[in-house]
């Protein structure tokens, strides 16, 4: 198995604030992370170092073989298919769904006057079919509901094939039938040998798909434990986690968390 994500003691400071603290981790090619704590623990911080956005203030962090602060990072990010909040903000509320997808081609938000291949529309068609919104390719991304609208994100970020898989709370927003039609799809992609290295990050245990293999638990931006999912997701890990006495269950696959 080959690396494609190699972090070793890597901190972010901003505006005097440790955002990430000695962060050491890596993802393997054949990996399906998750990333869970509190609000303010780095979570997105930690992913904006991952998807090439942002460089360590201290440490090493190389993302899919190119050492940050070594790599044009315009040549590396499309190789890493990102979904996130303010990438989602960015994209026009008047674009059609089917142009949210293929203009990821491109690494552009907002179709312009760019011309796509043949394959790159039959593409981003069958992506948004797997993801069960190929009935919605017409449709302007403003007029979907918040479930359509991260699916659509997603099969965007799948566009480019790309050797890394981030995805920045994806469930957040979502009514309960909604975050379990895409959980439910995030275990399908995870499940397939051909999805990329992936990277899944959630405040809540109950949004780990099926499949998912490893674990990260962050607070305060330092690391409280990490590894294989089931050593991780534990009573203790997660109590220190999140501050509080937990007990976690597993039944069927899928994890519950409850105060203790």
């Amino acid at each position: 198995m080959t690396d494609v994500l190699e972090l070793a003691d890597v901190s972010v400071v901003r505006s005097g604030h440790r955002l990430l603290d000695g962060v050491t981790w890596s993802v393997a090619d054949s990996d399906r992370w998750v990333v869970l704590g509190p609000n303010g623990a780095g979570k997105t911080t930690l992913l904006q170092i991952a998807s090439a956005q942002m460089h360590p203030t201290t440490g090493y962090a190389a993302v899919l073989g190119e050492i940050l602060g070594a790599v044009d990072v315009f040549e590396l990010r499309p190789r890493i298919g990102l979904t996130s909040a303010s990438l989602a903000d960015r994209i026009p509320r008047s674009e059609s769904v089917h142009d949210v997808v293929v203009t990821a081609s491109y690494a552009v938000v907002g179709r312009w006057r760019e011309a796509y291949e043949g394959y790159d529309v039959d593409r981003a068609a069958v992506l948004l079919d797997r993801l069960g919104v190929g009935h919605l390719g017409e449709r302007t991304f403003g007029t979907l509901s918040e479930g359509e609208r991260k699916r659509v994100q997603i099969a965007r970020a799948m566009m480019t094939d790309p050797e890394l898989l981030l995805l920045d709370e994806p469930a957040a927003g979502l009514d309960l039938g909604g975050r379990e039609a895409l959980v439910a799809t995030l275990g399908e992609i995870a499940a397939d040998p051909t999805s990329p290295a992936t990277v899944l990050v959630t405040h809540h245990v109950e949004e780990i798909p099926q499949g998912f293999t490893h674990a990260l638990l962050l607070r305060e931006g330092g690391v409280v434990a990490a590894g294989p999912v089931a050593d991780v997701v534990i009573d203790d890990h997660l109590s220190r986690c999140f501050g509080l006495p937990l007990t976690v269950s597993l039944s069927d696959g899928r994890w519950t968390a409850r105060a203790g």
